[in-house]
This record gives structure tokens, C-alpha cells and sequence, in this order.
């Protein structure tokens, strides 16, 4: 299983486990999780949703949420602070990071369709990411 780790489980994490449980193989799993919790952003839901990716089931959680049994075969942090503090987890997984922008900061002083522009550039990279990740990780 892959956990993709940010620090609010409120954006980039949850775009990441969306795209993961919609396009990769059998066998592959994905979760998200966040250092703490900032709740699910509105613009991340519209823009998945835009993708064809329904994430309105899903919470923003932390770490301890999973379960302290909870082990993972790879973290993916996806973004600095998270990166820097990311927790330890049972097992010892691979832990890489594979940054990305951060839409709510970004698009703070936006509106409508340019705040949608930051929201949708960073969906696609992750997109391109995820999707990549099955191929290019020995799991």
C-alpha cells in the first residue's frame, strides 16, 4: 500500500489517493493522510470531480487515524512540510518525496476561474505522477 502524506489531508494527499484508487492496478492500494488535519478543500472537490473523481466520501485524517498497526510498503510525501516531519511508521517503508505546489496558498488572492487555473495545473501534475508511480516503484 502507498500513503501519500501532506500536512492538512486537505488537497494534494486527497487528489493523489483519488487518482491512485480510480486508475492503478490490481494489487496496488492507496491512502492519504496529513500531519494534522485542515479538513477536504471545496476547489480540490470541484476539480477531482472536473476529472471524473468523486472525492466527496473522503476525510481529512492524520496519521494516527490509520491505526497505530497501520504499514505501509511506500510513503509519498507531496509536500515540504510534510517532507520534513514526516512521522515513522512500523516496517521501516521506502519514504520518497515528490513535491508539489501548494493550490491553497497560491490561489489565496484568486478568484473563479484563476483560482480554478492553480487548483487545475497541480491536479494534472499529480495526475502525471500517480499514474507513473505503479511502474516506476518496486513494490
Amino acid at each position: 500500500e502507498v500513503l501519500f502524506l501532506c500536512t492538512g489531508n486537505s488537497c494534494r494527499s486527497q487528489m493523489a489517493e483519488g487518482f491512485a484508487r480510480a486508475h492503478w492496478p490490481q494489487g496496488w492500494s492507496a491512502r492519504s493522510a496529513g500531519i494534522e488535519t485542515h479538513g477536504m478543500n471545496p476547489f480540490a472537490l470541484q476539480v477531482m470531480a472536473e476529472a471524473g473523481i468523486d472525492l466527496a466520501n473522503h476525510y481529512s485524517k492524520t496519521v494516527d487515524d490509520l491505526g497505530e498497526d497501520y504499514r505501509p510498503d511506500l510513503v509519498v510525501t507531496v509536500c515540504g512540510h510534510a517532507d520534513e516531519t514526516c512521522p515513522t511508521f512500523p516496517g521501516a517503508p521506502k519514504v520518497v518525496h515528490q513535491g508539489f505546489d501548494d493550490p491553497p496558498r497560491l490561489a489565496a488572492d484568486l478568484e473563479g476561474e484563476a483560482r480554478l487555473a492553480i487548483y487545475r495545473r497541480v491536479r494534472d501534475e499529480i495526475e502525471s505522477y500517480v499514474l507513473g508511480l505503479p511502474q516506476s516503484t518496486n513494490l
